[in-house]
């Protein structure tokens, strides 16, 4: 028994589609926007910081930030036992309009 069937290939704007769902999703929460703004207000933050800044306990932190992470919206670096995040800004300026900019980077506007 031969399978006809060829392979589906998926079709090269299928990705870029599923790439800007996430980023979309990952902005289309007020926290994840509020986890933004702050770090756009730093060079980088640790999660420590940014938990007592945001008034969040750090296991939600956390999945938020991972939210952000898989989107390529803020970057994450390990100093020791700490993790420290900052804006992936090439992104966000990628992704945002004028008007959103000066949300995240006044120095736009």
């Amino acid at each position: 028994m031969t399978n006809n069937s060829k392979p589906t290939k998926e079709p090269p704007l299928q990705s870029t589609f599923e790439n800007y769902e996430k980023k979309f999703k990952a902005l289309a929460d007020q926290k994840r926007l509020q986890i933004l703004n702050l770090l756009c207000q730093q060079d980088s933050s640790c999660v420590c910081d940014l938990s007592e800044m945001i008034d969040m306990p750090q296991s939600k932190l956390s999945y938020h930030l991972k939210i952000l992470l898989e989107a390529n919206l803020i970057t994450k670096e390990t100093r020791g036992t700490w993790s420290y995040y900052q804006v992936n800004t090439k992104e966000i300026n990628h992704l945002l309009s004028p008007e959103l900019c000066c949300l995240f980077r006044p120095s736009c506007c």
